[in-house]
């Protein structure tokens, strides 16, 4: 039994109301969120990348600052064995040596250093000498090699203990300093010495002059 102008009515009937787009409304309100899930996850990686390059160029101008100051302020601190070409009398000498330097520039500096060499027994014969003035250094690696210019006091005991002076003394000085790592540095030295109005002869003033030679094999603790 039909029922006039029910199939009629029933195809122009619209969807919605027979509920059949609710589907399609949830899979767009899913779509919805998930893409604003996206855009505020986005965001938020975003924000994590931001901070994260901040952070690397703040430590890298850091580490830039930390090297600029070291290299403007370097200071070591040491000693070692010296072996000496008194040019007096018993020619070699042996004996110990501290020097310091602080390089207050990449390649410029100051050093001081102590010497003290002494003839082999029974001699009583021994140089010793404070230095202290300017080096100019280079740097390549873990080498360091450098040139320096000093002046100082150099006291000169002589045989069987019959005088013991001091006479103003100049040097000249090249060597190199090895990084062996970042706390301790070695160090191959030689320095030519000069000292003014030497007496070879104590009762002759002008009778002589000295110039010793000294060959230096140190390590040095090195501030950071």
């Amino acid at each position: 039994m039909r029922l006039p102008g029910f199939q009629s009515q029933f195809h122009r009937m619209p969807l919605h109301s027979a509920g059949l787009d609710r589907p399609q409304k949830l899979g767009r309100t899913i779509l919805n969120v998930a893409f604003a899930r996206r855009r505020g996850s986005l965001r938020h990686f975003v924000a994590v990348v931001t901070v994260i390059v901040v952070a690397a160029c703040a430590s890298a101008a850091h580490a830039q600052a930390v090297f600029t100051a070291k290299r403007a302020g370097d200071l070591q601190a040491g000693g070692g064995f010296s072996i000496a070409n008194a040019d007096y009398d018993h020619p070699k000498l042996r004996g110990a040596s501290i020097y310091a330097s602080f390089d207050f520039k990449e390649h410029f500096g100051v050093e001081i250093d102590f010497h003290q060499v002494n003839a082999p027994n029974p001699s009583t014969i021994h140089e010793r000498s404070y230095e202290i003035g300017g080096r100019y250094v280079r740097h390549y690696g873990i080498f360091n090699p450098y040139a320096r210019l000093m002046y100082g006091r150099g006291v000169f005991n002589y045989q069987y203990n019959v005088a013991n002076l001091a006479y103003n003394m100049a040097d000249a000085g090249v060597g190199v300093d090895v990084n062996v790592t970042r706390r301790v540095n070695v160090r191959a030295d030689y320095e030519y010495q000069q000292w003014f109005s030497f007496r070879g002869n104590l009762n002759d003033p002008g009778s002589g002059t000295l110039s010793p030679q000294v060959f230096t094999i140190g390590a040095a603790y090195h501030f950071q």
